[in-house]
């Protein structure tokens, strides 16, 4: 019974893990598409601003 419970801990461990890991990635691809998209609307107003 000891080692049944065992099992499922590293299983809940693994998946923790993963999510973890796919939370991080989403949130870092998130982060960098704005910074993309806040750089480009910063470039565009410089651009009318000059004119």
């Amino acid at each position: 019974m000891y080692n049944k419970f065992r099992n499922y801990k590293w299983v809940i461990i693994i998946v923790s893990a993963i999510v973890a890991i796919v939370a991080a990635a989403t949130a870092f691809f998130v982060i960098k598409e704005k910074k993309k998209k806040d750089d480009e609307q910063l470039e565009e107003y410089l651009d009318y601003s000059i004119q």
